[in-house]
């Protein structure tokens, strides 16, 4: 890889809640935290010991300075944020309790990431010691301007022999511009070397049901052919994204999921690999659990490069971990994560990850 430090691009974003399981209905105050699906990654590279600069624009006002007064404490570089526009996006989030699911409400319409316009960002500077550039589909999902900037981002990557990681991070909500969200998320993953999914954002986007995953303990028998088809297939469709990576989560209950991953490499062998089965019977917070992954792929992908097993349970180690931190960064460090790694090395052993 060139270079060694790894630039995230994105929409930062302020998250407002009730205390405790209140809805959003209840009570007379709300708790705020930072996050934001790229800011998220470049958060828990950080934590690992990367060096990440995170890009984004904020509102030139005391929010936006301690967004950024935030993410530089956490050991992320903000040399790159833009400063200007008029406000930061936010979302609400009720968190889930017994049968009642999650709800997730964005206000974004107007923030100073979505009047980011190409030309605004010195690109070629930013990149020039990039090993990385990650983005997602949330990242072009903001508005037509925000996506122009995007791929001007992807374009200069191209030119800079930067590898270019992808999260699909379908939101369906998100995308009131106009735009075709499978046709645009389809070209940006035509220009992606490495990417991320859950079963369903792969389903979405490929238009093929997925095998069940409904796995209670480790017994569960993943349908291994058909998720082989599946890769092959989107692969012909893809041909340069060459380490695809999806996550499935099963909710036994509100705050008891099960976690496996498949890793598919069509230049290894064997080219489909599968990491443990893990059990989260305590979840506190599952916002973040797939920048998690993708932070955690990033960073096993430069410590152990010709070990793709270790790459994939390393990932989902992280991912389980975020399920127990509160908010939507992953502080878990490299060793509790090697933990995890450590009691699950076994494809057949369910470790229970708790707090």
């Amino acid at each position: 890889m060139r270079g060694k430090k790894i630039v995230t691009f994105g929409e930062l974003l302020l998250r407002f809640s009730k205390p405790g399981q209140l809805r959003l209905t209840q009570g007379d105050m709300f708790t705020s935290k930072y996050g934001g699906s790229e800011a998220n990654v470049a958060v828990s590279l950080a934590t690992l010991g990367e060096e990440v600069d995170y890009v984004t624009r904020l509102p030139d006002t005391p929010v936006g300075q301690a967004g950024v007064m935030c993410l530089r404490s956490m050991g992320v570089s903000c040399n790159h944020v833009l400063l200007g526009g008029r406000r930061i996006g936010t979302y609400y989030f009720e968190p889930s309790a017994g049968m009642r699911a999650a709800k997730v409400i964005y206000d974004r319409d107007g923030s100073a990431y979505s009047e980011l316009k190409p030309g605004m960002i010195d690109w070629r500077t930013i990149l020039a010691d990039a090993s990385v550039l990650h983005v997602s589909g949330i990242t072009a999902a903001i508005s037509q301007d925000a996506a122009d900037a995007t791929f001007e981002a992807l374009d200069v990557a191209d030119e800079l022999g930067v590898k270019i990681s992808f999260d699909i991070n379908y939101r369906k909500n998100l995308w009131k511009y106009g735009a075709d969200p499978r046709e645009t998320i389809s070209r940006m993953l035509q220009r992606c070397d490495m990417m991320f999914g859950d079963a369903i954002e792969f389903e979405w986007l490929c238009q093929r049901k997925q095998p069940p995953f409904t796995a209670t303990d480790s017994n569960f028998q993943m349908q291994m052919d058909e998720y082989g088809e599946w890769f092959e297939d989107i692969h012909r469709q893809f041909p340069r994204c060459q380490d695809w990576l999806m996550g499935m989560r099963n909710m036994v209950a509100s705050n008891h999921h099960t976690l496996t991953a498949l890793l598919y490499s069509p230049l290894t062998a064997p080219a489909l690999l599968q990491a443990p089965i893990l059990d989260i019977p305590d979840v506190v917070d599952p916002v973040g659990v797939g920048d998690a992954f993708m932070a955690g792929f990033l960073h096993a992908a430069k410590k152990w490069p010709a070990d793709k097993q270790m790459q994939l349970n390393y990932s989902l180690a992280a991912a389980a971990l975020k399920n127990t931190v509160p908010g939507d960064f992953n502080l878990s460090t490299h060793e509790e994560i090697m933990d995890v790694v450590n009691h699950a090395r076994d494809i057949h052993t369910l470790y229970k990850v708790t707090i």
